[in-house]
């Protein structure tokens, strides 16, 4: 039974009138909404697309529904998945709970099980429920170590295909930084680059486990972008996923960008260790991420939940968070994202980024005010993957979710089970996939 709170009219042209919209993805000036930072308008839906944003009240009533100032948001953007790593917990649980024990245990399960039939059920199921989450376009990362890539990404390649239209799907590779020092990093950089997808690596070496910042650094980040730049690759890297304040990459990062004259993109997830240095290095590193261009996304869950752990009955002392206030006021264009999904790295999550955008605010104390950081994951990440989404605009896909809240107060407060999906105009049916359907892949 499909959970969704509103019911579309069934014509290729009718109103969605009285909603409330984030002020700060509008084009135009509309009235204001009775809570702040959002819009009162009514929507004009015409074959799939919006065709025009109205002063609410303006459109006649037998057009469509009166909402009631229910909230409208553009369909939602996650630009940092792991979806080939999804929904293993079940058969290959973190053991300890922190970074150490979801490498090893991830590792464990991808020698036994990854094959591309076992790969490509649970990227597809992961995508289902993004999909019916109202997550319009998703960036996953591939565990890309030989000889996992010539796995993964063929059965990237034909997921993408099958799903496009529904998920926008980008790709990336992952793999540790010192393999692009031999013939794998170049044997990768063509697999990735047939694909279609984005040179991504974890800015920590293989070989070097317990230092942060190993002596061939530059030389392997040097390498890693002569060989996006010989393909015309942009590049997405984990960097500094550490409570090791000694872990200081992002900086190599942005000088290796601006010494190599590198015209690509570069999207660096992470960065939490920034987070624990002193406020000069913190603003020098900023500064150079700026000169140099380099979008920032924070996965604040994923790293909440595994950094900081102590196998002894201490809680925490740090949320796990990177800069993200300070990259921003600089003018770094800064994403939240999902990240992993019921697997080693996260033992929770369900592909949904109005969560993660909930979650987040909580975490990073993106309020106070909320001001526009609704964009952090609807317009900004669209911007970074180079898409047109993000945005509710006159002639766009109407790609949309209407939710029961009125305000970002009740969206914030309370879980939107029952929120409406849009998919070219047509609500879609939000219920989701069973777990069961993995049972035979991940329960043994």
């Amino acid at each position: 039974m499909n959970p969704s709170f509103l019911q579309t009219p069934d014509t290729s042209r009718y109103a969605l009138r009285r909603l409330s919209a984030p002020t700060c993805l509008l084009d135009g000036e509309f009235p204001a909404a009775r809570t702040e930072g959002l819009s009162a308008v009514d929507l004009l839906i015409e074959q799939g697309r919006i065709a025009g944003i109205e002063p609410a009240g303006t459109l006649p009533a037998e057009l469509g529904p009166d909402l009631d100032a229910s909230m409208v948001l553009p369909g939602m953007v996650d630009c940092h998945t792991h979806l080939d790593k999804g929904h293993i917990w079940p058969r290959q649980p973190n053991a300890t709970g922190d970074g150490a024990g979801a490498a090893k245990a991830t590792m464990t399960d991808r020698s036994a099980h990854w094959s591309a039939e076992d790969v490509r059920r649970r990227m597809e199921f992961g995508l289902a429920t993004a999909h019916a989450k109202g997550v319009v376009a998703i960036r996953t990362h591939l565990d890309s170590v030989a000889p996992q890539a010539s796995i993964s990404f063929p059965v990237l390649r034909e997921v993408r295909e099958r799903w496009a239209g529904r998920v926008e799907l980008q790709v990336s590779s992952i793999a540790p930084l010192d393999i692009f020092l031999g013939d794998e990093g170049r044997q990768l950089a063509d697999i990735v680059a047939e694909s279609g997808g984005r040179l991504g690596a974890v800015t920590r070496f293989a070989k070097h486990p317990d230092n942060p910042v190993p002596p061939e650094l530059d030389d392997a980040l040097a390498r890693l972008f002569t060989l996006a730049m010989e393909r015309g690759l942009d590049l997405d890297l984990h960097v500094d996923e550490s409570t090791d304040p000694r872990a200081r990459t992002l900086i190599h990062v942005a000088q290796m960008a601006l010494k190599k004259d590198f015209q690509g993109r570069i999207l660096c997830g992470h960065c939490t260790a920034l987070a624990l240095q002193t406020d000069d290095y913190i603003a020098s590193t900023i500064a150079a991420c700026r000169d140099a261009h380099i979008d920032i996304v924070s996965l604040p869950t994923v790293n909440m939940y595994l950094q900081d752990r102590s196998p002894e009955a201490r809680t925490p002392r740090w949320r796990g968070v990177t800069t993200l206030h300070e990259m921003k006021a600089a003018g770094l264009r800064v994403a939240v994202a999902g990240d992993n999904c019921r697997d080693p790295f996260y033992a929770y999550g369900d592909h949904d980024m109005l969560d993660t955008f909930t979650q987040a605010v909580k975490i990073g104390h993106l309020d106070h005010p909320l001001g526009d950081w609704i964009r952090a994951a609807t317009e900004t990440p669209a911007a970074i993957m180079g898409i047109d989404r993000g945005r509710i605009e006159v002639g766009s896909r109407a790609d949309l979710l209407v939710l029961k809240a009125r305000s970002y107060s009740e969206m914030l407060a309370r879980a939107q089970f029952d929120r409406t999906v849009i998919r070219d105009g047509k609500g879609i049916d939000t219920t989701l996939p069973d777990y069961r359907l993995l049972d035979d892949l991940v329960m043994g």
